[in-house]
This record gives structure tokens, C-alpha cells and sequence, in this order.
């Protein structure tokens, strides 16, 4: 029988730390960068930012404009500032956006015990943040202590504990520490699913007139005493934080807000949001496109008549025209033409192509600042970004420029004559490439920000308003009223009419109707509603008005769960965005030394007499200037963005994707890569291949005798007591079977969990105090364990049961009564066949999965008759059935299963970035506590939505419709974004591989049509923003559900909708 723990013994409880303050105090940051546009520059900022041993980690985003930093230190504001400097010297811009302890490694209390609570603590004596890590890690050194929360501005602790009597340890902790502490409050800690928890709320005052307002307002919020304030307000920043307990319809931030409005007629007060993330990063794409639109207008009004000089007039107006004449006329020995193409340059020059110049000179301030330590040698393999080649590329043609002006100023009359004709400068160059520049930069970063915005387009979802339903106390009369869905509490009753959202989660409690969830699991079909189901934010009611009770406030409904995973998702890099880095990183070098090259070369051979004469069209500044056409070209067509974006764009696409049908990816771009080159998929039974909502007792038998230890009546009582604390499903069935029957009422005096195998204890039996029986409930190997003799008739029976795909259970006993000579052995009472309802689709997902090359296997802890009996079912191959397994082995399974590895053909160019290339990928599908280790082992951990919340935070991906049909979609998703990063890279590798020679000249001995075949720096410009754009767009069709083109999901996920 494949048992999980009981929850008696193995609830979630919090982590101890025996020697917390001994590790050093690790800190999360997140943020904001401006001025990123490639991969190189992600890459600088990374060794900007690791170069210090206090930095534990480093995630910069491209596409969110985010770095997350994990980093070590007592004073978490001076580092945060710190590493802002360090973001600024390398020429960035940055600001921090979050900055908390780090606590990943320790869980929230989502099942809380039952003797969980929460105490607020009045602190004295702290005055900086380094107070702050003292008392955090003198609490959390305390075995009981689950979560440590200290401010430093309201000089509070809040601590969630397990133990009401341990609250004056936690008192004495942070006395010893040499800190003041008083106890505020104390209240128990409820589970996730109650409908009580501390809510904190950030409101701000407007009217604040004068000195005496922020008292006015502390005041007030004093006068009610459920409410603890945080943050208080003040004439410069008139926002508060207050925290509370939701008690609707008494306790409620509707009353607090109505108290704040009455402490003075000039106050108006309502809730504060910060901006999220999101929204600072959306703010701050959108300002970038607004300054490169402001450099974009500039440019295209200087073009337009650098246009018709260089040009209408210079090669479409014949030579006597008066206005080519005018034109062509000089003045100091340059011609009019020459000198308006100056004009024009200079001004885009410093003020629109200013953004690249900027860039490149911070980035190489940061290179060679003193005490940089970067290597000498690296500095000059190692540096640059796509802004140094753009800035060298349009300085080189306007110095050059200057000088072929200079040049051309002090020759005679006679050779001006000789080189009369179109001006041979590189200013209009100057122009038309930043134009070019500048407007494919524009798309770029608005491209860019449409492929971010998978977190957006979920937040939308979220309603803003709410239909209130008040009750009269007195007369019962219900009024409804159109609230802000801010104000809406936790146990508020709310009106959902046909075509609109639930604000939050709640229960219906009048009406039944059908919703629409696709938002959330990726099903069309719509899910009927009644009275007592659970309705989600962001679903639509299809039909008919209904009546919920909020049950999850602000921040804690499943679509906030959803987004915060897609966030921190999304975060996550994959192996192949880091090989580009390392591609970028030498790229902008081997592009410089390549432009030296080519004009040295191309000098050379001219200044050698190898070249034709008819190769230079211009005698001004002789071969040297002439030759700088080639090296402008190769500085301005070098692009490694292409190879930056191929990467993120696409896994951000995917990313949306991905919750479009109701799959979170967890892992972010390392699990999307894992999951594209997949080998085996490895299935729990219990709850993943089957439902393992509501199991049944097909078959019983009694099998006690007048002579037996107990009797019927008491072996139904013996399986209920031992089962009854266990969350387990098979162990449901047990409880609700033997309930449903008559039973002696029995008493347990000691129940242990044997992992795997069942339950034992010592009961107390029936009205009788001294009736001692020790019972065995579970597996055959539980009763082999013990000795319990199974005769052939019944072992018959089991086995058929088993063939059936059926879970046996086996309840055996033996009396220890005190004062008698307790019985030698157990003496089996009964045997019970329970069934498990398959998942309908399982058979057509593992069968679709096994189209696709995978290999399926099924892991389980029930016997081997049972697994493979139900392995048939689905249509897994008996071979791929691994039973008997007990929690702690299913780790090493999936160790096996990957060191065994598969043979499968090649699936293309990045199979190599595997550590180990005879092992085999592996994924394991589970639900349950007892999957987690090997969910956390697999290369790709897939966790049901259903399942427990500790598999769904070892897992990489979640599956948030529970239904096994989003499988083969995840499958081909991951498969399709990875083969989109392969052509993006291809695409982007054959570009710059076939451009850069072009641009060097190797076509130019070429005559075509009376001229030679050359690209000028302004068409070289042009063809570097298309290469960006176009990768840019290559990941954007992936959302067009269009075969080749783009992504859709497979057939098995359409009948399934349909």
C-alpha cells in the first residue's frame, strides 16, 4: 500500500537552525537597471557585481531590466548601496526595488500547527539595521521559532512560533541580546485555509496641512485598538503602514480609512500601492523609448535634407541645374555641400547618437577605473558592448570627416578641380547611420517590452472593483454596494453578476453558475459552481449572479500565487543565455581588432601599389581615408544583440505561453531547456496517475472468530483510530468505510508510523480501561515485519485483488492487556480491497507522450501486483514499473533511471551544454509530501496543482489545472521555444558571419553593372538594426498559432478543450 506520512506525525513543521547565528546574515535585492540593451551588457554587470566575495549570487534580466542579488552582510542597506555604485561604474543606471532578508530555506507555516502563534514585540535600544540582524538571529536560534520579522522604523518584532508558553523564551532571547522587549500582542496562527491573518495595509493621507496632522493620524489609529501601526506618516511622505486582523464586517479597512477621514476635514485617505516591479520596469522601458524617440525625431528632420544634397542633388540633378551649382560652389576651398553636410552632422553627433557615446565612455571608465579587479590582460579580450561599436563606428566617420575637410581646405584650385564632383566625407554617413541606429534601437526596446509582459497581462486580470453585499443588523435587509476591491476584507459577502471576476477567491454561499478558468488552468470548458465551491480572481461567471464569501484577501489568492511564480520564473536563467554571455563577451574585441584589420590591410595593399587605382573613387586624404570605409562598415554591422535576445525573448514568450495553459514555470529558463530534451518521465500512482481525491473500499473481509482477539465491531474501530489522523487517500477510504459501519469506540494510547508499510499502535478498546490491543494496519510487509500469518485462501484473494489494480490493506491485532500474559503473536482480523479512480486522460497522455520519443515509467509505494496492474491500465509497459518503493527510496530511483540512460536520437546543436551526455533526462510527475525528494532530484520536477505545497515548491514546473492533459503541451512548448533559441542563434550567427566579410570589402573587386560591390556604412547600419529586430520577432511568432510559424497546442489539448 503506498503510503504518505500522517499528518500526525509529519505535518509541516517549521525549520530549526541549531546554529543560525553562527552563518552569516544573507540578504535578497532586487533591482532596477536603466541602459541595458544587449547581452553584453548583462554580462558586465554580472562580473561587476561578483567581483564582490559578499555577493552569493547574481541574475541580471535583459528583458526586465532586473538584477536579483543574494548577498551577505550586516548592513543590507549600505551593501544595497554599494552594489548600485558598482551597477553605475560599469554605466548603468540603478535603484533597489526590494530589499529583505533571505529566508528561501525556510517555509512559510501554510499548515500551521495547532498550536502555532503570532506575538508583536515593542523593541528598545535598536538604532541601525546591524540591531536588526542581532535580535533576528538571537530569535531564530530558538528550536520553536518558524518566522522572525523586525522593523526598524516602528522598533517591532513580529514572531511566529510554535507554543504559547514559549513566549516569555522569546522575551528573555532578545533581553540577552541587550534589547528591550515587551510583549504587544499575541494571537494563534491559522492555517492558509482559514479565514484569518495579518493583513498589512499602506495608506496614504492626503490634506496633511500642518505639524500637528501626522498626530492627529497617529491618534486615531491608537483609538482602535485591533489595529498596530508600522510605518508612521509624515508632511514630506504622508503614507502609513498599519497592520491587522480582518474580522469583516467589524474589523475592516473600510473602518480604518473612515476613522483617518474623520480625525480632519482636509484628510482623505485611501490605499497605497507601490509601484510593483512590473510597473517601475514597464515606467522605465517606456522612458528609454521616449529618449530614443526624442534622438529619433532629431534625426530623421536632419536626414531629410542630407537627403536631397547627398543625394537628389548629387546624383539625380544635372550638373547645370543653378541649385547643384550653388551647391557645389566653395568657400575656403570646401564646397557648400561639404559644409551643410557639417552642419548637419555635428548637432546628431553630440545630441542624438550622444546615448552610444555616453555608454561606451562609462563602460570603459569602469574598465581602467583605479582599483578595478579586473585583470590587466582581460581588460583588453574582455570589454564593450553593441554601444562601443556603434560609438567608435559613427566617431571614426566624423573625425574622419573633420579631417578630409581640414585636408581639403588647404589644397590649390587645381586639385579641386581634378576631385570636383559629390562630396566624399563620411558626415551624411553620420546621419543616415544613427537615423538607422537610433530607429531600430526604437522597435527593439518596444519589441522588447511586448515580449516581457507575461506578468502584466495576468495582473489585468485582477478586478478592481467589487460588488459589496451588506446585511442590516436589525431589520436583515441587504444592500449592495460598488466598492474597491482593496477595501474588500476576508469574510466580506460579494456579488458576482454574469461576465464579471471575482476580486478575490471566496465560497459561493447563494446561487450556482457556470465559470470560465481558463485563465488559470488552460481549459475552455466552463466549471460549474454551487453552493459551498471555491471561485477564483481572475475567472469569469458565465451565467447566472452568485453570492461568495471572501475566504482569500489581497496578495493571497491563487492568481497572485500564479504571478508571483511566473515573476520569479521568469527571473531564472537558462545554461544557454549564459554560453551567449560568454559569446558577447569576446565579441565586441574580436569585432574591433577585426575593423584595424581590415583597414590596415586594405591601407596597405593601396599604399603598396596592389590595388587598381580605379579602386579609390577619391583623392582626398589618400588611401588611409579611403580605406576607413571598411572599418566604419565592419564597426557598425557587428551586432551581438542578436545573439543576447535570441535566448531571453523566447523563453519569455514561452514563459506566457506557458500560464496561457495553465502551466507555471517554476524553474524559469533552465527548467524550460531541461524539459525541451527529455528522455524518461517518471509517474507517481497515487493522486497523479490516478485521482486520489476520493478513494472507495471495493471488498472486505471479516476474518475474526468467537477465539480472536477482537471482533468485528472492534477491528472497525482499530481501523478507524489509526487511520484517522493520516492524509493519506487510501487511508481516507479506510477512516470513511469503517465510520460507515458499526464500531467499538477505541482510544489510541500510542500510534507510530512504519514509512511505507502502514500504521501500529496500542489502543484501548470499548469501555474496558484495562483492554490494551496492539493493532497493525497496513501493507504484506508491515505483517511479515511482524510475523502475521496470511493463509493461502486469503494470500489468493489479496493477489486477486491486486490483479485488479487494487491497494490491499490488512488489519491484524493482539491483546496486551495489563495483567495477563500478553498474546506471542498478531492475529490477522480483516482484509480490504480499495480502488483508486484512474485519471480519464492518463491513458491518452502517456500514450502521447510515448509518440513523442519519451520513455514512461511509473514509481510506486503500493505492491507490484497493484502498480502494474494499474501500469497496464494506462498503458505504461510492465518493465517501466518500479513498486514497493518506500518515500525515502523514490530519490534514488530517479538517480538510477538518470545514470541508466536511454538511447534516443539527437535532438541538435545544444545537447552538448548537458553535464553528462550518456545520462538520461529525467522528469517526475508527482503530488504528494512524499514525492518531493525525488521531485527535487529529477532534472525536471512536475508537481500537480492539486498536490501538497511542499512538492509544489520542489517542483520546476506546476501543472495548475491538475489535469495530466497539459503534459504533452509542456512537452511540445518546451521543445518549440528551445527550437526558436537554436534558430535564433543560427540565424544570428550566419548574419554576423556572412556580414562582416561583406562589410570588409571581400565582394568589392567585384565589378557590377560599372561599379564595385560595397556596403556603405549607412546600408551597414540599416542591416544591423533589421538582424536585432528580426530576432526579436523570430520569438514574438511564437505566440501566432500557426504550424512552423508559430506555437499551438497539440491535438490531445484541443479534444480535450473542445
Amino acid at each position: 500500500m503506498s503510503r504518505t506520512p500522517s499528518s500526525a506525525h509529519e505535518k509541516i513543521l517549521p525549520v530549526v537552525v541549531d546554529h543560525l547565528a553562527k552563518l552569516p546574515h544573507l540578504f535578497d535585492a532586487t533591482f532596477l537597471v536603466e541602459g541595458m540593451t544587449c547581452s553584453s551588457c548583462v554580462g558586465a554587470i554580472t562580473r561587476a557585481l561578483k567581483e564582490n566575495a559578499w555577493v552569493r549570487s547574481a541574475d541580471v534580466s535583459l528583458i526586465s531590466h532586473s538584477a536579483e542579488v543574494v548577498f551577505e552582510g550586516g548592513e543590507p542597506e549600505s551593501r544595497a548601496k554599494e552594489l548600485i555604485d558598482m551597477i553605475e561604474a560599469v554605466g548603468y543606471g540603478a535603484s533597489v526595488d526590494r530589499l529583505q532578508p533571505h529566508n528561501a530555506k525556510k517555509p512559510e507555516m501554510h499548515n500551521a500547527p495547532a498550536d502555532a502563534w503570532q506575538a508583536t514585540y515593542n523593541l528598545d535600544g535598536m538604532t541601525c539595521s546591524s540591531c536588526v540582524g542581532h535580535i533576528t538571529r538571537a530569535v531564530q536560534a530558538l528550536d520553536f521559532i518558524n518566522k522572525v520579522e523586525i522593523s526598524l522604523l516602528s522598533h517591532t518584532a513580529s514572531v511566529t512560533f510554535v507554543g504559547r508558553d514559549n513566549v516569555s523564551a522569546i522575551s528573555q532571547a532578545i533581553e540577552d541580546a541587550n534589547y528591550g522587549a515587551a510583549l504587544d500582542s499575541i494571537s494563534p496562527v491559522r492555517s492558509s485555509s482559514g479565514e484569518d491573518s495579518l493583513r498589512t495595509v499602506s495608506i496614504r493621507i492626503n490634506g496633511l496641512h500642518c505639524e500637528q496632522c501626522p498626530k492627529r493620524i497617529e491618534d486615531a489609529i491608537s483609538e482602535l485598538e485591533w489595529v498596530t501601526l508600522g510605518t508612521p506618516p509624515s508632511l514630506s511622505d504622508p503614507v502609513l503602514t498599519i497592520s491587522y486582523i480582518p474580522d469583516a464586517p467589524r474589523n475592516t479597512i473600510r473602518g480604518i480609512l473612515s476613522a483617518l477621514t474623520n480625525a480632519d476635514p482636509s484628510f482623505e485617505a485611501h490605499t497605497y500601492h507601490p509601484p510593483s516591479l512590473e510597473e517601475r520596469s514597464r515606467q522605465m522601458m517606456a522612458s528609454e523609448q521616449r529618449h530614443i524617440l526624442y534622438r529619433v525625431v532629431m534625426s530623421i528632420i536632419v536626414a531629410i535634407p542630407a537627403l536631397i544634397i547627398g543625394i537628389v542633388y548629387m546624383n539625380l540633378v544635372p550638373s547645370d541645374d543653378p541649385g547643384y551649382k550653388y551647391l557645389m560652389a566653395r568657400i575656403g576651398g570646401v564646397s557648400r555641400a561639404e559644409w551643410a553636410n557639417f552642419i548637419m552632422a555635428t548637432p546628431v553627433y553630440f545630441f542624438a547618437a550622444d546615448l552610444f557615446h555616453r555608454r561606451t565612455i562609462k563602460e570603459l571608465r569602469a574598465l581602467w577605473r583605479p582599483g578595478s579587479k579586473v585583470p590587466i590582460s582581460r581588460r583588453f579580450y574582455r570589454f564593450g558592448s553593441m554601444n562601443m561599436l556603434i560609438s567608435f563606428g559613427t566617431s571614426i566617420a566624423y573625425f574622419a570627416s573633420i579631417a578630409e575637410l581640414i585636408i581639403a581646405s588647404t589644397r590649390d584650385e587645381d586639385a579641386h578641380m581634378m576631385d570636383a564632383g559629390t562630396p566624399k566625407s563620411y558626415f551624411d554617413s553620420v546621419v543616415f547611420l544613427t537615423m538607422f541606429l537610433l530607429i531600430g534601437r526604437l522597435i527593439e526596446a518596444y519589441m522588447k517590452a511586448k515580449a516581457g509582459n507575461a506578468v502584466a497581462a495576468l495582473s489585468k486580470l485582477k478586478s478592481t472593483e467589487a460588488l459589496l453585499v451588506s446585511v442590516d443588523s436589525v431589520t436583515g435587509n441587504t444592500t449592495t454596494t460598488k466598492t474597491p476591491a482593496d477595501l474588500i476584507e476576508v469574510g466580506d459577502i460579494v456579488r458576482i453578476p454574469n461576465g464579471s471576476s471575482p476580486p478575490y477567491d471566496g465560497n459561493v454561499i447563494v446561487g450556482e453558475s457556470d465559470f470560465d478558468e481558463s485563465v488559470l488552468t488552460g481549459e475552455s470548458m466552463p466549471v460549474t459552481k454551487s453552493i459551498g465551491d471555491t471561485v477564483y480572481s481572475g475567472t469569469v461567471n458565465k451565467v447566472s449572479p452568485i453570492s461568495i464569501r471572501v475566504t482569500g484577501a489581497a496578495g493571497k489568492s491563487v492568481l497572485d500565487s500564479i504571478i508571483n511564480v511566473v515573476r520569479e520564473g521568469l527571473a531564472k536563467r537558462a545554461p544557454v543565455e549564459r554560453f551567449a554571455d560568454l559569446i558577447t563577451g569576446y565579441f565586441v574585441p574580436i569585432v574591433v581588432l577585426l575593423a584595424i584589420f581590415t583597414w590596415l590591410i586594405w591601407m596597405t595593399l593601396g599604399e603598396a601599389g596592389v590595388l587598381p587605382p580605379d579602386y579609390r573613387d577619391s583623392e582626398v586624404g589618400g588611401w588611409p581615408f579611403w580605406s576607413l570605409q571598411f572599418a566604419i562598415a565592419v564597426f557598425v554591422i557587428a551586432c551581438p544583440c542578436g545573439l543576447g535576445l535570441a535566448a531571453p525573448t523566447a523563453l519569455f514568450v514561452g514563459g506566457g505561453l506557458a500560464a496561457k495553459y495553465g502551466i507555471l514555470v517554476k524553474g524559469g529558463g533552465e527548467a524550460f531547456q531541461e524539459a525541451s530534451t527529455l528522455d524518461c518521465i517518471v509517474f507517481d500512482k497515487t493522486g497523479t496517475l490516478t485521482e486520489g481525491g476520493e478513494p472507495k473500499v471495493i471488498n472486505y473481509e471479516n476474518l475474526t472468530s468467537p477465539e480472536a482477539p477482537v471482533n468485528e465491531r472492534e477491528t472497525l474501530g482499530l481501523l478507524k483510530s489509526l487511520e484517522e489522523d493520516s492524509i493519506h487517500p487510501v487511508a481516507k477510504a479506510a477512516v470513511s468505510f469503517a465510520a460507515s459501519r458499526p464500531y467499538e469506540d477505541c482510544k489510541a494510547e500510542s500510534v507510530k508510523e512504519v514509512a511505507g508499510k502502514g500504521m501500529k499502535g496500542v489502543l484501548l478498546v470499548g469501555s474496558q480501561p484495562t483492554r490494551k490491543i496492539h493493532a497493525l494496519v497496513g501493507n504484506e510487509a508491515l505483517m511479515a515485519e511482524n510475523n502475521v500469518v496470511v493463509s493461502v485462501e486469503n494470500q489468493t484473494l489479496l493477489d486477486a485483488w491486486k490483479m485488479e489494480g487494487k491497494s490491499v490493506i490488512l488489519i491484524a491485532a493482539k491483546e496486551v492487556s495489563l495483567g495477563q500474559k500478553a498474546q506471542q503473536a498478531h492475529e490477522l482480523s480483516a482484509i480490504a480491497a480499495i480502488a483508486d479512480k484512474l485519471r480519464p486522460e492518463s491513458f491518452q497522455v502517456v500514450n502521447a507522450l510515448r509518440k513523442r520519443g519519451i520513455d514512461v515509467w511509473m514509481l510506486s509505494g503500493d505492491n507490484e501486483k497493484t502498480a502494474k496492474a494499474v501500469a497496464g491500465k494506462v498503458g505504461i509497459e510492465a518493465g517501466n514499473v518500479i513498486a514497493g518503493v518506500l518515500p525515502d527510496q523514490k530519490a534514488d530511483q530517479i538517480k538510477y533511471l538518470q545514470k541508466r540512460g536511454v538511447e534516443v536520437p539527437s535532438r541538435g546543436l545544444f545537447r552538448y551544454l548537458k553535464q553528462e551526455k550518456s545520462r538520461a533526462t529525467v522528469a517526475m510527475v508527482g503530488d504528494g509530501i512524499n514525492d518531493s525528494p525525488a521531485l527535487t532530484v529529477a532534472d525536471v520536477g512536475i508537481a500537480i496543482g492539486s498536490g501538497s505545497e511542499v512538492a509544489i515548491s520542489s517542483a520546476g514546473f506546476v501543472l495548475v489545472s491538475s489535469s495530466l492533459r497539459s503534459l504533452p503541451v509542456l512537452i511540445d512548448l518546451s521543445r518549440a521555444v528551445f527550437r526558436r533559441i537554436k534558430f535564433n542563434f543560427f540565424w544570428a550567427a550566419v548574419y554576423n558571419m556572412v556580414a562582416l566579410p561583406v562589410a570588409a570589402g571581400v565582394l568589392y573587386p567585384i565589378n557590377s553593372g560599372g561599379g564595385r560591390i560595397r556596403l556603405d556604412p549607412v546600408w551597414a547600419a540599416l542591416a544591423m538594426a533589421l538582424s536585432s529586430i528580426s530576432v526579436v520577432i523570430s520569438s514574438l511568432v511564437l505566440r501566432v498559432p500557426a504550424p512552423l510559424i508559430g506555437f499551438r497546442a497539440p491535438k490531445e489539448q484541443d479534444r480535450s478543450e473542445s
